[in-house]
């Protein structure tokens, strides 16, 4: 093996490998990230009934009206635009029975109202806190509430069919409602779930393959509870742009969010109608600018098998039986690398999945405080053991359902 200390070897020039990790000091090409959103071509997707400023519009029969050969074209075709195409694809008349709608934008009213009496902040995505209404896992809370009303609307056999088109099987779903209010601005453009949410030093740290991964790991959607015409500021999108792999290092900065403005597209949606696209598709909630149409939308965030550990680890024992000789190596040698790996092996790196309820996001970073983080504030701060373990618990008690 060639030496890594002493001096330099034949095996040293790495400058035919390149860097693993894309770098915030050279920023990506808005060149070529304009040549791939402005120079792709749409392919023909033949079991499209339209295509709608690159968006290709799918009227979805009885489900039960079509044979599994049918149901398996249909996936391939989602499959092609979510990976190769556009990134995005409506589903018209996902949910045809407008008074189970109905009934679920009651629940959805009862448990804002509910919200609404308890003290605290209330978060948002890409977003200023309270300028819409947002019910945070509204899955849980719409069955806890109304399990009638849940049953009917989760059997919906679409669900799992375009989700497994993207991800294959076992994938887990969840949801958030989001209701924007008249006059609302729009969301600054962006990329989501998982590497969307970290700001962009922390985003530089992940791979450049990772970086490209990610997409494949979540689908996202959203179900029209309302009509969405195009003065409500149904969902900004920018077609292909899911396809530039720099595209999360991106998103952030001035000049990618004005050509944004300047190209996004947008797709009047109907109560009922599904629109879904790839997480790294740049997108944005539009601003509403009518004065009474409340746009408002079940977010579906569904996630892949895969991006689960094989063994569930406790950190609470783990940190207790370790955190005073831990303490006693951080006196000695501060922050060290040691100390700083013992950290990323014991404690959990990643807030997801969490409660947002009680764990409010904050807009820009996305994401609230790790178990890491909170080791590392620990020992930065002083605390004793009993500290340290009351704010992991209340941590773990605040992130569950």
């Amino acid at each position: 093996m060639a030496s890594l200390t002493n001096g330099q070897s034949k095996h040293d020039d790495t400058s035919s490998i390149g860097s693993r990790l894309f770098s915030v000091a050279k920023p990506p090409s808005l060149d070529e990230f304009k040549k791939l959103t402005t120079e792709s071509k749409l392919v023909h997707y033949p079991l499209a009934s339209s295509i709608t400023a690159n968006v290709p519009i799918y009227e979805l029969p009885a489900y039960s009206s079509l044979s599994p050969q049918q149901h398996a074209a249909l996936q391939d075709e989602w499959y092609h635009i979510l990976l190769s195409g556009p990134g995005v694809f409506v589903t018209k008349g996902l949910y045809s029975n407008i008074s189970l709608l109905d009934t679920v934008n009651e629940v959805y009213s009862n448990i804002i109202a509910e919200e609404k009496k308890l003290a605290g902040k209330r978060g948002d995505h890409f977003a200023g806190s309270g300028a819409n209404d947002r019910i945070w896992n509204s899955f849980s809370k719409h069955c806890l509430q109304d399990p009638v009303s849940f049953l009917e609307y989760y059997s919906n056999p679409w669900l799992p069919l375009i989700s497994s088109a993207w991800l294959g099987p076992h994938h887990r779903l969840t949801a958030q409602v989001n209701i924007v209010k008249p006059t609302a601005k729009a969301q600054i453009s962006h990329r989501d779930y998982h590497i969307g949410f970290q700001d962009n030093k922390s985003c530089a740290m992940f791979p450049k393959a990772l970086q490209v991964a990610s997409q494949f790991l979540t689908l996202q959607g959203a179900v029209a509870h309302s009509d969405m015409p195009l003065e409500s500021g149904p969902t900004r999108l920018l077609p292909f742009s899911q396809m530039f792999e720099e595209g999360y290092m991106a998103y952030r900065t001035p000049e990618f969010q004005n050509f944004f403005l300047e190209k996004y597209v947008s797709v009047p949606l109907d109560t009922g109608d599904g629109l879904f696209f790839n997480p790294a598709l740049f997108h944005a909630a539009g601003q509403n600018d009518t004065t009474d149409i409340l746009r408002s939308a079940n977010l579906l965030q569904i996630s892949s098998a895969f991006g689960k550990p094989m063994e569930m680890i406790d950190t609470y024992p783990l940190v207790q039986m370790t955190w005073d000789a831990l303490v006693q190596v951080y006196e000695k040698n501060g922050l060290s690398d040691e100390v700083r790996a013992f950290v990323g092996n014991v404690a959990e790196g990643y807030p997801f999945p969490t409660n947002l309820d009680r764990r409010v996001p904050e807009t820009a970073g996305m994401a609230p405080e790790s178990e890491q983080e909170l080791l590392i504030k620990g020992l930065e701060n002083g605390w004793a053991k009993e500290q340290l373990l009351g704010e992991l618990k209340k941590m773990k008690e605040d992130s569950r359902a």
